[in-house]
């Protein structure tokens, strides 16, 4: 098994609306965009762990932060797994992994993503410190800016360094934006528990929903902008998706079912090959 197949599968396994469209990217760009995810998404599990307190999240996403930012070439990624040893027992395979996903893409592009995990680590450090607390609609903007707004550039760098895809990097910001407000609306009574609440002061569901459709809005746009190929069909998944998952949220349910998910999906399909 490739560590490229080896990397899909652990991505199938975190992820049920980004492994739809990774796997459907052909060759050298699936390999980057499935080492930003997974590279992302190791430290989102370090940012949402129930067992750790939020000063050891900070000092882990801190290291691994620095650690990102000292790697010179693939064979220098190393050093991450090392830091996270004494965490074994505790994080999650895809999180203690994070330097073979570092290694997964294109040497070409691959620091464009150290950067972006490095900058994404920092960020998240310090809304850990923060437990997370939103007062205002401008914090809002900065939380989701810090953990998906800049993803959004992300991909935006890796369309353009496949085929010269050029976006409106305004509109892929809103991109980002828009999916994490609608996962924000999706796992709120959950965040609740753990004594989480992203809503800013004054703020229902409901305000947050315009939010999500505001910035949703702004993603319809970007999607606009792609030709047809690669970038396009990744981006269109997640947002049918988001904008899915509102709808059924505005009539009473809490989020998406898988069947739900595949139904959508497959409909999407059947509308793009008529």
């Amino acid at each position: 098994m490739t560590v490229l197949t080896n990397a899909l599968e652990i991505l199938k396994q975190t992820s049920r609306t980004f492994y739809i469209p990774i796997v459907r990217l052909p060759g050298q760009l699936q390999a980057a965009v499935a080492s930003g995810y997974l590279c992302m998404r190791a430290i989102d599990e370090i940012e949402d762990h129930p067992q750790l307190d939020n000063s050891t999240k900070a000092q882990l996403l801190r290291q691994i932060s620095l650690q990102l930012q000292q790697i010179v070439n693939h064979s220098s990624a190393g050093t991450i797994a090392q830091s996270l040893s004494s965490y074994q027992n505790i994080l999650p395979e895809v999180t203690l992994r994070l330097d073979e996903w570092a290694s997964l893409a294109p040497e070409t592009i691959a620091p464009r993503i150290w950067d972006a995990t490095a900058a994404m680590a920092d960020r998240m450090a310090y809304w850990a410190e923060k437990n997370w607390q939103i007062e205002t609609e401008v914090e809002l903007d900065r939380y989701t800016f810090s953990v998906a707004g800049a993803v959004g550039l992300l991909l935006s760098d890796l369309w353009a360094w496949y085929d010269n895809t050029q976006t409106n990097r305004t509109y892929a910001i809103g991109f980002g934006r828009g999916l994490q407000a609608v996962n924000i609306i999706r796992n709120h009574s959950e965040d609740l528990t753990r004594g989480v609440n992203f809503l800013p002061q004054g703020w229902n569901k409901e305000d947050l929903q315009v939010y999500a459709r505001r910035n949703l809005h702004l993603a319809d746009l970007y999607t606009k902008q792609l030709k047809p190929g690669p970038a396009l069909d990744f981006c269109q998944i997640p947002l049918v998706l988001a904008h899915g998952t509102l709808d059924a949220i505005a009539m009473g349910k809490e989020k998406l079912s898988r069947s739900d998910v595949l139904t959508i999906v497959q409909q999407f399909k059947q509308i793009k090959s008529a």
